[in-house]
């Protein structure tokens, strides 16, 4: 059991760590993305519910 410890090299280990960071900085900059596109789009979602109401109340639809 212990001739089997230790089998991957220095440099293996840290090519993994390093895919790691670098999946992790890439879901850091998609969330950014996506909460940025979020916050242009909740407010374009509630002027045009407001335009729907108005349409409505002035009998446009």
């Amino acid at each position: 059991m212990h001739g089997t410890r230790g089998k991957l090299e220095v440099e293996t280990l840290l090519k993994i760590v390093l895919a790691l960071v670098a999946v992790l900085l890439l879901i850091e900059v998609v969330s950014v993305i996506i909460s940025g596109f979020l916050a242009i789009l909740r407010p374009l979602l509630i002027v045009a519910i407001l335009a729907v109401i108005v349409l409505w109340l002035l009998d446009r639809l």
